[in-house]
């Protein structure tokens, strides 16, 4: 059997899918169309049903709850992860100085917007972008301000840009809760048969990356240009034992994120969008 499945170039989904589409593991006869692409091309194609399995960002989930249900394993979620917003010059946090400014985000349906969203509700000047052409839009001035994901939280200082604030922190002090940002999702027509196995398969991919514990050529290779450090520091951020099971921790923080986002976009309305609690509780 053949499934469609998409994620990232980023360090932490290769990482983490390596060993299950490139058949490292066991895969019990299951095989892997793979779709690499950025996170807010993944997050409009659930919204459009395109893949069979998916990384998204939580927001899309949210948006495409009707279509998907959440795996266990392979998301991104922990405390110190959050999007940071950046200037070219210090500048305050307070929103009477974000509100008036242009500001580059990662996406429509990114949990990065999400946040800008709750911590700067009147901030309307908004462009989308793919991720990594926002630092350099705040550097040349094509924005004022951006919002930074994945690997550029850690360039963007050595660029010379300036951080204004840590939007997982303002999350984490809002909620006491670690940061949702992205999860593993599969077709409801799909995930009676197959969800539960290819839960597993994604943990145990996960398991065997961590016991080799080394930059394999399929993360190098899709990294583009990254510094093996930079590669490292990533996975190390991005990786955690949410990856492997959200646990009931990490479940409640995607609850309070799904809160979030009825609030702010779509009222009150509230649905299961966890895979074992719709079919095996």
């Amino acid at each position: 059997m053949k499934i469609s499945i998409g994620f990232s170039p980023c360090p932490n989904d290769t990482y983490v899918f390596d060993a299950m589409v490139n058949q490292l593991i066991d895969t019990n006869g299951i095989e892997f169309e793979v779709h690499i692409e950025d996170v807010e091309t993944l997050n409009q194609w659930a919204l459009e049903e395109r893949l069979d399995v998916t990384k998204l960002s939580f927001p899309a989930l949210f948006g495409a709850k009707d279509s998907y249900l959440l795996l266990n394993s392979g998301a991104a979620l922990g405390k110190g992860v959050g999007p940071l917003v950046v200037a070219r010059s210090p500048l305050s946090s307070d929103p009477a100085a974000i509100n008036g400014r242009t500001v580059a985000l990662p996406g429509k349906h990114t949990t990065a917007h999400l946040l800008f969203s709750m911590a700067f509700p009147e901030a309307t000047h908004k462009e989308f972008m793919v991720f990594s052409a926002i630092e350099e839009a705040v550097l040349n001035g094509q924005t004022e301000l951006g919002v930074l994901i994945h690997e550029n939280r850690f360039t963007y200082q050595a660029k010379g840009l300036h951080r204004v604030i840590d939007l997982g922190s303002y999350w984490e002090d809002q909620t006491q809760a670690p940061l949702p940002l992205g999860g593993i999702a599969i077709k409801k027509s799909l995930a009676g048969s197959l969800g539960k196995p290819i839960q597993a398969l994604i943990a145990n991919s996960l398991q065997y990356a961590r016991r080799h514990d080394q930059l394999s050529r399929f993360v190098r290779t899709h990294a583009q240009n990254m510094e093996p450090i930079v590669m490292q520091q990533h996975i190390d951020l991005y990786v955690n034992d949410y990856t492997l099971s959200l646990g009931e921790n990490g479940k409640k923080a995607i609850r309070l994120l799904q809160q979030l986002y009825q609030r702010l976009y779509q009222g009150n309305e509230e649905s299961t969008i966890f895979l074992e609690q719709d079919h095996y509780h």
